[in-house]
């Protein structure tokens, strides 16, 4: 380019001889540029916000896809069931990794920071095997009491439920690997197999079951859940086992397992908090309502919550970022990664929540012509998926900055404010009382951790507060 009397930078700028922009075009393109083509962590971390989203909408296409071959091919009433018993899995699955799958997204980069290296290769170890052996025995612990005190659930729920338990301790390793990946910002080895390979191979097994004429019920989902969730936590395992390899060398390993479950029990109740946050509402349903009503509001609140893909991917690409900034002692940069992570997270929420709410009635439609009834379901969740977003990933922020235990006390108590509301409307109001319990929670819960950031922190996350430019 100099061959030609022009300078790279000039021309990145829109400055250079006849390629000049008038003055507003030259203005907003180096602010383009100054977000794509920054500092290095600044450009890092949006490719992994954009990879977390992209990896997150493939997922939702496949996802979608599934869910409507399972939701015509079972009915509303064995979809409801498969619903149902899928939605304990994750809980369960969650609870087990007893907070370490968010522990290690703060700790990773903190050890790496400080050469740490005895204490990484041993969170990396057994941050893992932990939870996985909590969840082998409440798998194993939750088939005792199905197999004793089948009462607990009625009939049609119990096999499938005693099938898909299989899945809970891949959960939790899938969960924890996550962490690690998110952590390093390993996107594609961190999302791919559970957000893409798993519903792939859930939905390849259920078309070959549907080929091979075996019945197209909640015992046969839950049998290909099984397939494709060991699949690819098998495949996750071996991809992150070599990225690890090459960077961490042998040696000898730290285990101090008081410090990391004193410190995981608070992120464990924020993460259970948050399982029950975003299941209460099917729980609830399923227990006033039909199953055929059960799926519906499955089917719409999940079409919704699309627009927390944004929220996702930004926490997913920032996290590791915060706890590296508040290691390092960088207030400056750690202010700027914060401004960034609102702007990037509120603003293209608000596209995809206005591009789905557009679209809300065929996608709806696809899933059968009964699941269109969830429509105004939709229009409720949305004020609650937009208020969340609109205070960025304030919950992350504070995790990875030491303020765990007043995050969690915020998210029990929203959490329990979040029961209480579905079983006081769920009754009375039906899938709008599930709806409207839910989002007042969603918004309240991000109002809290927005207020202890500022008062703890003196961080102000909210979009109002962020609306320069980084």
């Amino acid at each position: 380019m100099k061959a030609l009397g022009v300078s790279m930078s000039d021309e990145a700028a829109g400055t250079a001889g006849p390629w000049a922009l008038p003055g507003p075009a030259k203005e907003l393109w180096q602010r383009l540029m100054n977000v794509v083509g920054g500092d290095g962590a600044r450009s890092g971390a949006m490719t992994g916000a954009v990879t977390a989203f992209l990896v997150r909408v493939a997922s939702a296409g496949l996802l979608y896809l599934s869910q409507i071959a399972l939701a015509r091919w079972m009915g509303s009433f064995e979809y409801g069931v498969y619903v149902f018993v899928w939605t304990w899995v994750l809980v369960l699955g969650g609870f087990s990794t007893l907070g370490l799958s968010t522990l290690v997204i703060r700790l990773v980069p903190e050890h790496r920071e400080r050469g740490e290296m005895a204490l990484l290769r041993g969170l990396l170890r057994y941050g893992r095997l932990i939870p996985l052996a909590a969840a082998t025995l409440l798998t194993v612990l939750a088939l005792a009491v199905l197999q004793f005190r089948a009462e607990v659930l009625s009939e049609p729920f119990v096999l499938p439920a005693m099938i898909a338990l299989a899945c809970v301790p891949m959960i939790a390793l899938t969960d924890v690997q996550d962490g690690i990946g998110r952590a390093r910002g390993w996107m594609n080895v961190a999302l791919l197999p559970p957000y893409v390979l798993r519903p792939l191979l859930v939905l390849v097994a259920m078309v070959a079951a549907h080929g091979l004429g075996w019945p197209m019920t909640a015992v046969t989902a839950a049998m290909a859940a099984v397939i494709g969730t060991w699949s690819a936590v098998a495949v996750q395992t071996l991809l992150l086992a070599r990225r690890l390899g090459a960077e961490v060398p042998p040696g000898p390993s730290a285990c101090p397992r008081g410090f990391w479950l004193g410190t995981s029990m608070p992120l464990l109740a924020i993460g259970f908090s948050e399982l029950l946050l975003q299941n209460t509402d099917v729980l609830v349903v399923s227990q006033f309502l039909e199953p055929d009503d059960v799926g519906i509001y499955f089917a719409a609140a999940k079409t919704m919550s699309l627009v927390m893909f944004v929220h996702y991917a930004v926490g997913s690409a920032m996290a590791g970022r915060f706890a590296a900034l508040n290691a390092r002692g960088d207030r400056t940069g750690l202010l700027s990664a914060v401004r960034q992570a609102v702007q990037w997270t509120f603003w293209p929420s608000l596209a995809a929540a206005l591009a789905i709410l557009a679209l809300g009635q065929p996608l709806l439609w696809l899933f059968g012509p009964q699941f269109s009834a969830g429509y105004p379901v939709m229009l409720v969740l949305v004020i609650g998926f937009l208020g969340r977003a609109a205070m960025g990933p304030s919950e992350l922020l504070l995790n990875m900055l030491g303020q765990q235990r007043a995050s969690a006390a915020a998210a029990i108590g929203v959490a329990l404010l979040n029961i209480a509301l579905n079983l006081a409307l769920v009754p009375a109001f039906g899938l709008m009382g599930a709806a409207s319990a839910t989002a007042l929670s969603l918004v309240i819960g991000a109002g809290l951790n927005t207020a202890i950031a500022w008062w703890r922190l003196g961080l102000r996350i909210g979009i109002w507060s962020n609306l320069r430019l980084a």
